[in-house]
């Protein structure tokens, strides 16, 4: 296996870029962001950096995937940056891609945070052997309503300013609710925020190590289909796999068949465990919000499909499920490319 890099730490009062080489909300709603630059200051003491596409609207961002490339870039050889920051998801980054050139990001390393369609970046950055950390936008995590979650902000503060994360601990309470964007007063206001049952733990008993390589299922999902920068199974050997699913709440069926097909190409024999994030089960449409029950059916059929599909193809396998990573909040940023020790006998992770 190549070798990688963690990129520095950061330090409180450094610079850090801002950017949005996926999405972004439209101008309207500018209060989120603004809020999320508020907390960078307040709660962390960093200097947010506005990089030209941290303010684009998301029809100028699609029309532009080169400028979205050319703002990281910028960030990563910019000395006076210690950390890349992003907005938000999306659904199109596998655009950006082509318009990277990896020698700008091999040569200068920075920490780079983003989660959703930022699982292009990120694997993009595994390939380099550079460390990268799922988690951490500003419109999400640091924008959340009232006020940020405790757990967010001890677990994005480790990532932030520690070598390692350390052992990576169960969050007591999780909300998977839209924020209302559009009324600028919800953001006064919690979210419906829930009580946590734990981690649901499934597989084999013995511990495992090894690098993490995953992100967001239907961003992975396009990396199979267009393959030029896809590792082959060998690459992934001894790795331990990450999958979320996002807010499009794909239906249980799509996640198993998915998750088959990556054992009939030899993918799930290849990982020595697999991490699942709590998968959202809310319907974040404008026609309502989805019953309790039929949430916790729906997250229930998910873990049933997964133990069973890895169970199938990989037994010895340890799988943690409902970990705190994804589009369910709050989240500890998982460093992709990074290693993770698994412990089935003390049901205890830890991430270095």
């Amino acid at each position: 296996m190549q070798e990688f890099v963690t990129p520095p730490p950061v330090e409180r009062g450094d610079s850090v870029a801002v950017v949005a080489p996926a999405s972004n909300v439209p101008p309207e709603l500018s209060h989120v962001y603004e809020l999320g630059l508020e907390r960078l200051r307040e709660t962390f003491d960093l200097e947010p950096v506005e990089y030209p596409t941290a303010t684009k609207d998301p029809e100028w961002l699609a029309e532009h995937p080169e400028e979205r490339a050319q703002d990281v870039m910028d960030a990563f050889e910019d000395p006076d940056i210690s950390a890349v920051i992003t907005n938000i998801g999306g659904n199109d980054q596998i655009r950006v891609l082509p318009h990277l050139d990896p020698d700008v990001l091999r040569e200068h390393p920075t920490r780079f945070y983003g989660w959703s369609d930022n699982t292009n970046l990120a694997c993009y950055l595994w390939n380099q052997g550079i460390v990268s950390y799922y988690g951490g936008s500003t419109l999400l995590e640091y924008a959340m309503d009232a006020e940020m979650f405790d757990y967010s902000v001890e677990y994005i503060g480790r990532a932030l300013f520690e070598e390692s994360i350390g052992e990576w601990e169960e969050a007591d309470c999780f909300t998977d609710q839209a924020g209302d964007w559009a009324e600028p007063r919800s953001l006064d206001y919690h979210r419906d925020i829930e009580p946590a049952d734990g981690r649901t733990w499934a597989g084999g008993e013995g511990p495992v190590e090894g690098r993490i390589w995953g992100g967001c299922f239907e961003v992975l999902d396009q990396w199979f289909v267009h393959d030029e920068w896809l590792p082959d199974p060998a690459d992934l050997e001894g790795c331990v796999f990450a999958m979320e699913t996002s807010e499009e709440l794909p239906h249980p069926g799509m996640v198993k068949g998915w998750l088959q097909a990556l054992g009939e190409a030899g993918y799930l024999d290849a990982f020595d465990g697999v991490l699942v994030g709590r998968p959202a089960a809310r319907n974040h449409t404008p026609a309502g919000d989805t019953p309790a029950h039929e949430r916790e059916t729906f997250r229930e059929q998910h873990r049933e499909v997964v133990e069973s599909v890895v169970a199938e193809y990989n037994p010895e396998a340890p799988v943690v499920m409902d970990c705190e990573f994804g589009h369910t909040y709050p989240t500890c940023p998982l460093p992709i490319g990074g290693e993770v020790r698994i412990e089935p006998e003390t049901e205890t992770l830890m991430l270095r």
